[in-house]
């Protein structure tokens, strides 16, 4: 699965970083036609994760990911046969909605796979997902060099041919045990009705606060570009260097990390230091405004490294909480909802990035005050929960190719 992720993020980041570019140009979409496109296909793609979660409650969770894998691959070779207006946000929400499916259930086989050694599993998978960004990246600059129509759909050819790919590998995983779907027949036992997610309070607010932690993702690709472009003295060529540090950062130091979260007891823990990331972030950046060249580009980098600390921290966090908080009869259905809050802070994090811009150093400040007041709500709100739910998940074993 590993070997898989790097294929499916590779082709990703080859599309990713000029999919606007793509409908502006060679689609020849506006500037509003190509906004609300984005805006609607995310709208539909925060489907994705409920859906994607409870049928693979159902369902062989492998043959699941390889349907999602196709639909995304149909849907991005479909992008490359019209220029219709409705016909490309047909695509795109299709894409959209397998694609956070598809993440949802690639983070369930993980579960299944690796039981207690869930968080490390993980942690490799996203440093491996990460190298396939870097990767993907390099390849759309060199294309984008070219700067013609051909090289555009090259790379979204190559998008498409990657997720095909992906459903190729997939075949060669084995299908993890599900406690969801337990063994049938005379002597099984009778099964209780799995639990509703939606009906768990508890776990809804959980994920409510996870939509807030998650807004770190958004300080990256919104906050500190525009920031630095509009409210900072720093060099305006600071910001795709503070990009580049966020990745170097994840790739070499989100697996270390992790071993600091490898319990559920451990990963709770966390979310003190958690906070800490998150103020500290905040303050760097509210700071930046106020001084020099020199001074604002060494604090725009202090908090760049923050809020990666943050990011990592919470991503360690984020995997052990999700999995322990939920019953083992419905880990599918439950991930799905978890998974609203990431496709949830897509949409609200642009708004909060640029609200806090708007509102000056003091916006910054209570950005980070607030991202680290809800670690510290998040903390004490499943305390009680953990000590009535299993810890861990028993070890299972499984081919993988």
């Amino acid at each position: 699965m590993l070997v898989i992720a790097l294929v499916d993020r590779t082709g990703s980041g080859l599309w990713a970083s000029v999919s606007v570019l793509y409908f502006t140009y060679v689609s020849g979409l506006s500037v509003a036609q190509v906004g609300t496109l984005a805006a609607l296909a995310g709208a539909v793609g925060i489907a994705g994760a409920p859906i994607g979660g409870r049928i693979a409650d159902r369902l062989p969770l492998t043959r699941v990911l390889i349907a999602l894998q196709l639909l995304r691959a149909l849907s991005s070779l479909a992008l490359l046969t019209t220029d219709n207006y409705a016909l490309l946000l047909t695509f795109s929400a299709a894409g959209s909605l397998g694609d956070r499916a598809a993440s949802v259930l690639t983070k369930l086989y993980a579960t299944r796979v690796s039981g207690p050694d869930r968080v490390r599993y993980q942690a490799v998978n996203r440093t491996v997902a990460n190298v396939g960004w870097a990767l993907g990246g390099l390849g759309a600059a060199a294309a984008l060099a070219l700067g013609t129509d051909a090289a555009y759909r090259w790379l979204l050819l190559g998008d498409a041919l990657s997720f095909a790919l992906a459903a190729l590998l997939t075949l060669r995983c084995g299908e993890p045990p599900s406690p969801s779907r337990p063994v049938t027949g005379p002597a099984a036992a009778p099964t209780a009705k799995p639990a509703n997610p939606w009906r768990d309070r508890t776990y809804l607010a959980y994920v409510a606060t996870e939509t807030v932690l998650f807004l770190d993702d958004a300080v990256f690709k919104v906050g500190l570009p525009l920031w630095i472009a509009h409210a900072s003295s720093a060099p305006h060529g600071l910001a795709p260097l503070l990009m580049v540090l966020n990745n170097v950062m994840v790739v070499v130091l989100q697996v270390p990390l992790a071993r600091f979260g490898s319990t559920t007891t451990a990963a709770h823990a966390l979310l003190i230091p958690l906070s800490a990331a998150f103020a500290l972030g905040g303050a760097a950046m509210a700071l930046s405004a106020t001084g020099g060249t020199v001074g604002a580009t060494l604090l725009l980098t202090a908090s760049a490294v923050a809020f990666t600390v943050a990011e990592m921290l919470h991503a360690t966090v984020s995997w052990e909480l999700s999995v322990a908080l939920a019953p083992g009869t419905a880990q599918g259905a439950y991930l799905g909802v978890h998974g609203l809050a990431q496709s949830a802070q897509r949409s609200i994090g642009p708004l909060a990035a640029t609200a806090a811009i708007a509102a000056g150093p003091a916006g910054w400040a209570g950005f980070g005050t607030l991202i680290a007041a809800t670690c510290l709500l998040q903390h004490r709100m499943v305390r009680a929960r953990l000590t009535r739910t299993p810890l861990s998940v028993p070890p299972v074993t499984v081919s993988e190719h």
